[in-house]
């Protein structure tokens, strides 16, 4: 699978893991320097505290587009390390 945007492939990986039809990718996967730190943070009831990541490619940003659970909750431990994308990013 990969996850591109702005003709960037953001991440690619086998070692993907599908939740509510969101792709999660090993961190290991991510080409971290498309990623910047957002302050952006939501709750969900299951999974727990979502952190969030803005994208910067090219000069183009597209914010908080990426997402992470940095201590998910036990019902949600298979997405520790990982991340997801959306808003306009292409999962393929």
């Amino acid at each position: 699978m990969k996850a591109t945007w702005n003709n960037q492939i953001l991440a690619e990986s086998e070692a993907i893991v599908v939740i509510e039809n969101n792709h999660y990718f090993p961190i290991e996967s991510v080409k971290t320097e498309f990623l910047k730190s957002s302050d952006t943070h939501t709750i969900c009831p299951w999974k727990g505290t979502a952190s969030y990541y803005t994208l910067v490619v090219d000069g183009e940003v597209n914010k908080d587009a990426a997402w992470y659970y940095p201590e998910p909750k036990e019902a949600a431990a298979e997405i520790a390390g990982y991340v997801a994308f959306w808003k306009g990013v292409k999962i393929s």
